[in-house]
């Protein structure tokens, strides 16, 4: 069952070598021509096109990814309720989570539930009540949870409170997830906070791994020279994208250069390497490869 599966996985790292993780599905889903929804990103697609969804988690998996993601980085209820779209926002999350379940089939893939930030990923300033972002986290975990995750992925997660609110629910209710946290250059997260004493304070709450994702290359590296994480890790990075306009991608950087890039990133406690904004299968598919040599 792949959900004891990713438990021994995380939990045992230093014995395994690390797993690919899945690249970008927004900007993905962009290059090929999708548009964004005001409210719900790409997750749209789960209704609107769920055959091209399930294609794009196919295409990650023949590139070499053993962890997939979900297409749910914004079906949380606070982007929901704007969204009008005429469904329940459990059936949203069912319907996602339903095609990652039928893009594996029988594979031995791993399904990572995307639990994005109640508001927008680079908002500094919270315009929601703290109950609605306490429901907001616990309702959309126990969604993609029911309907068939493997783990909780929170993603690009940046201010303390609702990092907060992630990590008790789920230590509470003793469900596997990740905190993959967002900071920028001054190596602190949006809120204000530290970076190390955040990532002190979630492993306190056991979380299968801390990772970092839609940072680049040269903003980790710089944290990881003042601090030496022992505890499963994982990195998916931002490939270098640039968004000039609505579905214009002005700079990617190329799949050899990312896997170059993380190489030496790679450690003893990484347990998954992925890909964040402006990334493909082309981007997985070299990671495969740099993994495959490493180990």
């Amino acid at each position: 069952m792949n959900r004891q599966r990713s438990k021994i996985l995380f939990s045992e790292g230093k014995h395994h070598k690390p797993l690919v993780l899945d690249g970008a599905s927004g900007t993905y889903l962009a290059q090929k021509g999708f548009l964004a929804h005001p409210y719900l990103w790409y997750s749209h697609l789960n209704l609107d096109d769920p055959k091209s969804v399930k294609n794009m988690h196919s295409e990650y998996i023949n590139a070499g990814a053993g962890i997939i993601t979900t297409n749910t980085f914004r079906t949380n209820p606070a982007a929901f309720k704007k969204s009008n779209i005429g469904v329940t926002n459990y059936e949203l999350v069912n319907r996602s989570v339903k095609i990652s379940v039928e893009a594996i089939g029988e594979k031995n893939i791993i399904i990572a539930g995307s639990n994005a930030p109640a508001e927008d990923c680079y908002q500094t300033n919270r315009t929601i009540s703290l109950f609605e972002l306490e429901y907001n986290h616990k309702k959309h975990i126990e969604m993609l949870w029911n309907a068939g995750s493997d783990f909780i992925l929170n993603e690009t997660q940046s201010h303390w409170d609702e990092i907060e609110i992630i990590c008790k629910f789920c230590s509470e209710n003793n469900l596997p997830y990740v905190v993959s946290l967002y900071f920028n250059e001054n190596l602190k997260i949006l809120s204000g906070e530290e970076l190390g004493e955040i990532i002190n304070f979630v492993i306190s709450y056991n979380p299968l791994a801390i990772s970092f994702n839609c940072v680049s290359h040269q903003t980790i590296r710089k944290f990881l020279v003042q601090k030496k994480i022992e505890f499963p890790t994982g990195f998916y990075l931002n490939c270098g994208l640039s968004l000039v306009a609505e579905n214009m991608i002005s700079y990617c950087m190329e799949p050899e250069t990312y896997a170059e890039t993380v190489r030496n990133i790679i450690g003893p406690d990484t347990v998954f390497i992925g890909s964040c904004c402006g990334s493909s299968p082309l981007h997985t598919a070299k990671l495969k490869e740099l993994i495959g040599e490493l180990y």
